[in-house]
């Protein structure tokens, strides 16, 4: 069995930084919302100029999204700075439009973020300094919480979902969320592009190709960090967990990982009863005196609440047929 060793986490006697040529890969899909925020972020990357483009591929979107990107390509232009508006309008799938940014990236090194995050303005730079060590395929950054305003965004914040500490820890290979991710060009000519018709799994999918089918390490800079909004409504919350849920059957299907352990109906009511009986009297008491808020009250059924979204998705997914394929830089292999 694999092990998680293969992270290499810091580089002993770090060399002076220096600047391989990079294109910043992002794919969206209606994103007026958090878009402008991205935009302003990498335009305010303190990688130079020349050595970075920034190519943000629009997945089909339907709301204001275009007329963003064209006013943003005009704002790097004026800065200096090169960003390309690209399309993917055959699959609709973030990885397609991953790699349609691929098949136009000319730089050294692939940086991938999303368009709900907000690379802090030296992500790009401390990202790509693990490439220095010549056996090292991909660097895997951190992501955090943007401050949250709503009482699930605390609970999200407190639980460090999101995190890449837990996904650099998976027994199977450790790999990182592309949400911050970067990879050596070269090393798709071997293992492919993303699977473009996978919904969700392409993430540990692609790491997991790169390390085993590509003989790549990974290494993982802490330094490097992006901000990400967590879910504000329980209905957004659940899909997000049955989405894992799925990612779970997906991976399982593919890759022959263990299935995560179902949520069994004793547990839940076990778990409640403890809830009522002793957590929330207590936390009351806590609230009271001042040594706890409200989020404190509600996270054992939150926790449980997204449990058993993954718990459903997961018994219910089942792999589309189309979604094993995987794609080459030359679409006519």
């Amino acid at each position: 069995m694999p092990q998680a060793s293969m992270v290499t986490h810091k580089m002993p006697d770090r060399p002076p930084l220096f600047f391989p040529t990079v294109s910043v890969i992002v794919p969206i899909y209606n994103g007026e919302t958090d878009l402008p925020g991205l935009i302003d972020c990498l335009l305010g990357q303190t990688y130079p100029a020349d050595r970075v483009e920034y190519l943000l591929v629009d997945n089909g979107s339907c709301d204001r999204t275009p007329e963003i990107l064209q006013s943003a390509v005009a704002k790097a232009k004026a800065a200096g700075l090169t960003l390309k508006q690209l399309h993917e309008t055959t699959i609709q799938s973030a990885y397609a439009a991953r790699n349609t940014g691929i098949r136009a990236a000319a730089g050294e090194i692939l940086a991938f973020t999303d368009a709900d995050c907000y690379p802090e303005p030296t992500w790009l730079q401390n990202l790509v300094q693990g490439f220095q060590t010549s056996d090292v395929g991909l660097c895997v950054g951190e992501i955090v919480a943007l401050p949250g305003k709503t009482w699930l965004e605390r609970y999200a914040e407190r639980k460090n979902i999101m995190s890449q500490q837990d996904t650099l820890a998976h027994p199977f290979y450790p790999y990182g969320q592309t949400a911050n991710v970067a990879v050596r060009a070269c090393a798709f000519e071997k293992i492919g592009l993303f699977r473009p018709h996978m919904t969700t799994g392409g993430d540990a999918d692609i790491c997991w190709r790169l390390q085993r089918d590509g003989g790549w390490q990974l290494h993982y800079e802490k330094t490097a960090v992006v901000q990400h909004h967590h879910r504000t409504t329980l209905k957004e919350l659940y899909k997000q967990w049955y989405r894992y849920g799925r990612s779970n059957r997906y991976l399982h299907q593919i890759h022959g990982i263990k299935l995560t352990r179902p949520l069994m109906g004793h547990e839940a009511r076990y778990s409640l009863a403890r809830w009522l009986g002793k957590e929330l009297p207590s936390g009351l008491l806590k609230l009271l005196r001042g040594n706890a808020d409200l989020v404190d009250l509600v996270m054992t059924p939150i926790g449980l609440y997204c449990f058993r979204a993954r718990t459903l998705g997961q018994r219910e997914s089942r792999l589309p047929d189309k979604a094993t394929e995987i794609a080459w830089l030359d679409p006519t292999d």
